[in-house]
């Protein structure tokens, strides 16, 4: 290297000359792409001639048919690699043919994607949320979402796979190095041209016939027009009458006439009318009455009720508390079906609500106001349970659909209620006696023990005070049942009610049979309330014997522990 020291020499300045501009030829640098000639071919093993290179980079053939390139395995064919170093570890070359192909694949991907031009490629795999797409040209592999494989959903893609098709670039991360790609954005491209040829031909003003519901949302109603166009008719644009979904008055499949109110060619929509089929019918709402009779047309079914017209485009709701007078969440389906004609009754017009409120069970007669003509408070009827719950019965009586209400209170003077009602099942006959007819609020109540003797009659003829017999039935704690002689009644004497003495007031005293006598505490006839009381008793006669024994000797001799007591201080209130 010594003799190219001396620059000033001219054979090493021309030297010099004709070295540079050999270098400035071969433009060689890591992490670019180059071409090299194949020159020798092994088994395992492809070399290549790089002009610049000191050594020959080396390829792995099973790379190169992996990449497809098997035809261009031979002696003088140029493959494009990336030189990933000028000299490893081993100073050798390292180059690589799949990276190269990737580089120059994504370079045609992000020109195809400023273009916004499709590619070509084909769905080769599934993988989680979509598919897996191969470039054609480079071999890439580019991401297919699964709500972009079509424009309806699919539930088989087999007849897709590996075939070549047109996909539309929608998402590149030049960072990661990541494509995404959509097959529906091809085929929405091509409805779209077709879609506008389609909306083309309508012109606002348009009647659409025989259009079929297709589908619902919460604002309007999709119809479909010769299975070429699908037509919105909003919410407002369904009947003069307020709606407040679209399922209150169409049904998937039925087929309807349409005003073509909007034509949108930039959004390629169609907006279209029912209520403008006919006219207004609120303009000459007056026209109808309050409380007459009218005839109207079922159009449709639901689990609350009814849709009624009463003519084209005044359509009301018939609720089913207002199908019939006795019947309980009666079903509309059992009663109508879509296209009959019914009687209803006006009984609501709201102008700036838009609403009309009918009945049909008003154009019926009103069994409750025929129970109380033909069956007035206080008559004895036969009757039969045709239900019952947990404390009542309901009794159908006589010949009218009309259940009337039997507390388990009134079925007797005697036990407890609610063992008593354990006693009757569905379908007894039960003579009843008429206590209460509301007919505003649809109520009827019946009771059976208002039809027998009334055992509290014994105490017609007793008062405030009076002394009667009655026999001990049991004891405990709280005090004594007892039971007056002929009548069928027990009553209770409390503990406190026993004696005045607190020791004799003991319930143990007695061991239940015997007869005492007791005094009546309180009675109302009207409430049916009765108390009894040994104390009272013993208070009673202690003040008699007071005032007619009013001698201390004579006091001493009477049953009354206290009653010498009392008459000495009686004695002192005298003197």
């Amino acid at each position: 290297m010594e003799i190219y020291k001396d620059l000033n020499n001219p054979d090493n300045q021309q030297f010099e000359k004709l070295l540079n501009s050999q270098l400035s030829k071969i433009n060689i640098e890591e992490g670019k792409i180059i071409d090299g000639k194949i020159n020798k071919i092994t088994d395992k093993y492809v070399f290549l001639h790089v002009d610049g290179l000191k050594s020959e980079p080396v390829l792995d053939i099973n790379e190169l048919k992996t990449m497809g390139l098997n035809e261009k395995i031979k002696i003088g064919e140029k493959i494009s690699v990336l030189l990933e170093k000028l000299e490893d570890k081993m100073g050798e070359v390292v180059v690589s043919a799949s990276k190269a192909q990737k580089i120059k694949g994504w370079d045609k991907l992000v020109e195809a994607y400023e273009k916004n031009e499709p590619i070509m490629g084909k769905i080769t795999s599934k993988c989680k949320g979509g598919c897996i797409v191969e470039h054609i040209e480079t071999g890439s592999l580019m991401f297919l979402p699964g709500s972009q494989i079509s424009d309806k959903p699919l539930k088989d893609i087999s007849h897709l796979m590996n075939e070549p098709q047109k996909f539309a670039l929608i998402k590149l991360d030049k960072v990661r190095g990541n494509a995404c790609v959509s097959r529906r954005e091809i085929i929405s491209n091509f409805k779209k041209e077709d879609k506008k040829l389609i909306i083309e031909k309508f012109k606002v003003g348009d009647i659409i016939k025989n259009a079929e519901v297709k589908g619902y949302s919460s604002f309007g109603c999709f119809f479909n027009v010769n299975n070429e166009l699908d037509v919105l008719v909003h919410l407002q644009e369904i009947s003069y009458s307020r709606v407040n979904h679209p399922d209150e008055v169409f049904n998937i499949g039925e087929k309807h006439d349409l005003k073509v109110i909007s034509v949108d060619m930039e959004k390629l929509q169609v907006g279209c009318s029912v209520k403008q089929m006919s006219p207004d019918p609120f303009e000459h709402i007056e026209n109808y009455q309050l409380n007459k009779v009218y005839k109207a047309k079922v159009t449709k079914i639901m689990d609350f009720g009814a849709f009624c017209e009463l003519e084209p485009g005044l359509t009301t709701l018939l609720h089913s508390s207002e199908l019939s007078w006795t019947k309980k969440n009666v079903s509309a389906k059992k009663m109508f079906k879509v296209g009959d004609e019914i009687d209803c009754i006006i009984t609501e017009i709201d102008k700036d609500k838009r609403r009309v409120a009918v009945s049909h069970r008003l154009t019926l007669e009103n069994p409750f106001e025929q129970f109380e003509k033909k069956y007035p408070i206080g008559t004895v009827v036969d009757g039969e349970i045709v239900n019952k719950n947990e404390y009542s019965l309901f009794v159908k009586v006589g010949d009218l659909n009309v259940d009337a209400f039997l507390h388990c209170n009134d079925l007797t003077y005697f036990n407890n209620g609610e063992e008593e009602l354990s006693k009757y099942k569905k379908g007894d006959k039960i003579k009843v006696k008429v206590l209460e007819i509301k007919t505003d609020d649809q109520k009827i109540r019946v009771g059976f023990k208002q039809t027998q003797k009334d055992p509290f009659d014994w105490f017609k003829d007793k008062k405030k005070n009076q002394t009667i017999t009655v026999k001990i039935i049991s004891t405990d704690n709280k005090g004594l049942v007892v039971r007056p002689e002929g009548c069928e009644m027990d009553f209770v004497i409390k503990k406190s009610q026993i004696a005045i003495n607190a020791a004799d007031a003991r319930p143990a005293r007695f061991t239940g049979g015997e007869k005492i006598d007791c005094a009546i505490a309180d009675i109302d006839l009207d409430k049916r309330k009765v108390s009894l009381s040994m104390k009272l008793l013993e208070e009673i006669e202690k003040r008699e014997a007071l005032e007619k024994y009013g001698a201390e000797g004579s006091g001493k001799n009477l049953p009354f522990s206290s009653l010498s007591e009392d008459l000495k201080k009686k004695e002192k209130k005298s003197d």
